[in-house]
């Protein structure tokens, strides 16, 4: 029962995360005390600056976690450097490059459309991860996987409210949280594959370290006009507060893993659509209609469902 209950724990700050990122992009009545929010506009140039705020202080922490569990990463990470690794390297580069596509597309895609909505079109990735995995690891789903998968898509189209289907900004949302799906979903072909030549924790440090690196260096780049007006104390609250949820959350689901197994510990993740709406109602009251809570539950029970299948 603890590795179920650390994984549910892992699933709530993962919602957590993504009800702050909401506030920061849109004004929000939050717990009904007052309203607040809205911190900056929901454009892709802004998730890099949230993106590079929330792993500031989530890369060290992480870097913590790793040397306690699997002290010989340091030693790992120094040998991606020699010629023999230029295979572990390039997993390495494409997983920080992949993590920091998805966490980005779904950055955007929170501040656009509702956050639940968004979560669970992101959940949309097992669909992205069997075509990919009957692709690259030649795992062909089974006709129950297909079943299931086509429900998940069902899922996801009713959870969109009709007015975004119009082409008012909401439809971008939409197309964004899936396309934050389908990067996930490679991101995980990826890991994968890279475990074949480095250990899980040195493969996620690595994600989150250059998902840093790559933030950092699209604000290089691409400049934010106008750093002096921004709200910055708020922000700073807001990216602490997410990288700290983001630490604990990692935290809790290895342990989960570790007590219980991944298998067990995706079907338990796979409720965060679910969690998302209900903390959002209950944090923001972001209220849902009748169908799109349907899609939600539809979208929860089916990858659930999928988890339990594979």
């Amino acid at each position: 029962m603890l590795g179920f209950g650390l994984v549910l724990l892992s699933s709530i700050f993962f919602c957590i995360q993504n009800v702050v990122v909401r506030i920061l992009f849109a004004e929000q009545t939050v717990l009904g005390l007052g309203t607040t929010g809205g911190f900056v506009a929901p454009t892709l140039h802004n998730s890099f600056l949230l993106l590079l705020l929330r792993m500031l202080p989530a890369v060290p922490l992480m870097a913590l976690l790793a040397t306690w569990l699997y002290p010989p990463i340091w030693h790992e990470i120094r040998k991606l450097s020699k010629r023999s690794q230029r295979q572990a390297l390039g997993h390495a580069l494409a997983g920080g490059g992949l993590m920091f596509a998805y966490l980005g597309l779904l950055y955007v895609s929170i501040g656009l459309i509702a956050t639940a909505i968004a979560l669970t079109l992101f959940f949309t990735f097992p669909i992205f991860t069997a075509l990919l995995s009957w692709r690259f690891l030649k795992q062909k789903p089974t006709a129950l996987q297909w079943g299931i998968m086509t429900c998940i898509l069902l899922g996801s189209i009713l959870t969109i409210p009709p007015q975004q289907w119009t082409g008012d900004g909401g439809y971008w949302g939409a197309v964004l949280g899936i396309a934050s799906g389908m990067a996930y979903a490679t991101y995980t072909i990826n890991a994968q594959k890279s475990f074949n030549y480095m250990h899980p924790l040195t493969y996620t440090w690595a994600s989150f370290a250059l998902t840093l690196w790559f933030a950092a260096l699209c604000l290089i780049i691409w400049p934010i006009d106008n750093l002096s007006e921004l709200r910055w104390t708020p922000l700073w609250i807001g990216s602490i507060i997410s990288g700290i949820v983001t630490f604990i959350g990692h935290i809790l689901y290895n342990l989960g893993i570790r007590s219980i197994g991944a298998t067990a510990a995706a079907m338990i993740g796979s409720t965060n659509p679910a969690l998302t709406v209900v903390l959002a109602w209950v944090a923001i009251q972001e209220a849902l209609g009748s169908l799109q809570l349907l899609g939600v539950s539809i979208v929860t029970a089916s990858v659930a469902s999928l988890s339990r299948s594979r």
